[in-house]
């Protein structure tokens, strides 16, 4: 029995000295297990699925990877049922850019009392497929997503949902909205992507060479995420770091404590770390500055979907660009800023956040 438990040991030691060697401390595995150790935190019960969304978008020639094969991807999913199923509305939550469902984690509780929740990655980020990132044109890259969503929302047999996006998810949901309106009740865009036209700013900052050299590397589409994988052992303490000052800054007084902040720059890491897929969206939808190739200001006057926009006061995303769009909108719209609270407005003041939430969604909900 000894030498069985001394084998067992050694075995343990070699797998511990195998994983320490990895340049990249990180794998599929470890994003789900770092997904269910924050969700921990949260006390609703759920239940996280793989959705199959088959290998790319029916009829369509761009499939989701580089492959003749028919292989399918998967759409990570948590749903949160209400109580009152019978009466609760749907709310469907879209993350944003180098972001996944995870970061709603403050959120689930409340909002489940009211709705039922389904929370996603989107393909290419947290726990979902990363196929290979194809797309060479932004109509191929909105492509991307939006059908990849359409395809889970079949799968997931849904009909009528509120859609909650936020920031790069907020322009995903809206452009979503704008192909498939008959399937959105109501539209909540929070911090969104998108909206405002590049600023005379950054037009002549991009005529200097300092922006050309910025716009260089947009271009080259260095993300976030390539900086931390190139940081290899060392990108976990870079994500603790960040992630203790970021969501310490913009707060109600009530900061990530110690176990939330753990899981949380525990979760962030493995989900940037994880196969480039995805993220390699950013140069074909925005220009340096993250402005829209193609603003959504400009399709407001075709909206077909209610519509609030829920921005931090302290969101460096322009809440103007809301205020324009919803100006031209011929359907009902609304603006709400939420003080306290920065571009991660649902973690630093998640109180007035669902506030907000529930505020917009006042006509869906039972009295």
């Amino acid at each position: 029995a000894s030498s069985s438990a001394a084998a067992a040991e050694a075995s343990r030691d070699r797998l511990w000295f195998a994983s320490w060697m990895r340049w990249i401390p990180t794998s599929r595995s470890d994003v789900i297990q770092s997904e269910q150790r924050l969700l921990t935190l949260v006390k609703t019960p759920y239940v996280q699925e793989q959705v199959n969304i088959g290998s790319g978008p029916p009829g369509s020639k761009v499939r989701w990877f580089r492959s003749a094969s028919n292989q399918p991807r998967f759409i990570n999913t948590v749903t949160f049922e209400n109580k009152n199923a019978a009466s609760a509305p749907t709310l469907v939550m879209v993350h944003g850019y180098a972001a996944s469902q995870g970061f709603f984690f403050r959120n689930f509780d409340a909002l489940a009392a009211h709705f039922r929740i389904i929370a996603m990655d989107q393909l290419g980020w947290g726990a979902s497929s990363r196929p290979d990132f194809t797309c060479t044109s932004t109509e191929e890259t909105e492509a991307w997503f939006i059908d990849s969503f359409e395809e889970w929302r079949k799968a997931k047999n849904l009909d009528k949902f509120i859609l909650l996006g936020h920031s790069f998810g907020g322009y995903v949901a809206a452009r979503y909205a704008l192909k498939h309106p008959e399937h959105v009740q109501h539209l909540i865009l929070v911090g969104p992507a998108g909206f405002s036209p590049e600023s005379d700013r950054f037009i002549q900052f991009r005529s200097t060479w300092k922006g050309a050299v910025a716009n260089f590397f947009w271009d080259s589409n260095l993300t976030p995420q390539a900086i931390i994988r190139s940081l290899g052992p060392w990108g976990p303490n870079l994500v603790r770091r960040y992630t203790g000052a970021r969501f310490g800054t913009y707060a109600s007084g009530n900061i990530l404590n110690e176990q939330e902040s753990t899981l949380l720059s525990d979760y962030i890491y493995h989900t940037l770390a994880g196969r480039a897929s995805g993220e390699l969206c950013l140069k074909y939808i925005f220009k340096f500055g993250a402005f829209a190739r193609s603003p959504l200001q400009e399709s407001a006057p075709h909206w077909k979907v209610p519509t609030s926009f829920i921005y931090g006061v302290d969101d460096w995303m322009d809440y103007k660009g809301g205020i324009e769009a919803s100006k031209r909108m011929k359907v009902p719209s609304e603006v709400i800023r939420v003080r306290k609270g920065g571009h991660f407005v649902f973690l630093d003041n998640a109180v007035a956040f669902h506030a907000a939430v529930l505020y917009s969604c006042r006509k869906h909900l039972p009295e």
